[in-house]
């Protein structure tokens, strides 16, 4: 077994099963995916530590943990099509692409684009297209999606993505108004949005997502 196939393994076993992710699917799939190829090299020996990893300024890939356990939430069917917003350099859809029919991997910074398309494609992630876009208005044109799943942390959850979710259709984000946030999970039934917490979770600002201001008088 190589090193990194040997942190992979312990990763599922220290980070995953101990935090009940038990889901056999998301633990095959994060299992398969090869995370240290979507960090800068100079930051592998991060790829499985329990940490958010870097890979640009102000963008990270998600904690295994957090990032797993935000996969329990949205409960991903074989059958549905998943908005990931915010995919970075494609390793959210990379697993996401072993759990559902198909993944539209949403990002905004150009070279991170660049780097999906490279990547995913290498590995087998056939049926995953990698979009640029602004990740707040999510991609209206490929909606309704069964599952959008956000890569950070929101001040709120623009209308606009709720409005994106098929019906029994769910987004899963974390919340946060301070240092620690909840994960949440929005689902459309009847046409209505309704909401439930998850877990505590410490992960870094999405860009585009901060809480909205209102007038101080």
């Amino acid at each position: 077994m190589s090193p990194f196939a040997a942190r992979r393994f312990n990763m599922i076993e220290a980070q995953l099963r101990t935090n009940d992710v038990s889901d056999p699917g998301i633990c095959a799939a994060m299992g398969e995916i090869p995370r240290e190829r979507f960090v800068p090299a100079a930051k592998q020996a991060l790829a499985y530590a329990d940490v958010p990893v870097e890979v640009s300024p102000g963008r990270f890939l998600l904690d295994p943990r957090t990032f797993a356990k935000l996969l329990m939430l949205a409960d991903v069917q074989p059958d549905e099509t998943v908005l990931d917003i915010g995919s970075a350099t494609g390793y959210s859809a990379a697993v996401l692409a072993r759990l559902a029919r198909s993944v539209i991997a949403l990002e905004q910074d150009a070279e991170l684009v660049r780097a999906a398309y490279e990547l995913l494609p290498a590995l087998g992630a056939a049926n995953v297209i990698v979009t640029q876009g602004p990740l707040n208005q999510g991609l209206k044109a490929k909606a309704p999606y069964g599952v959008i799943f956000v890569n950070g942390s929101l001040g709120e959850v623009p209308e606009v993505l709720l409005g994106q979710l098929a019906e029994g259709g769910r987004l899963v984000a974390v919340l946060s108004d301070g240092a620690i946030g909840k994960a949440q999970v929005f689902l459309r039934e009847h046409g209505r949005i309704g909401s439930r917490p998850g877990f505590d979770a410490v992960v870094p600002p999405l860009v585009g997502f901060a809480k909205t201001v209102g007038f101080v008088f």
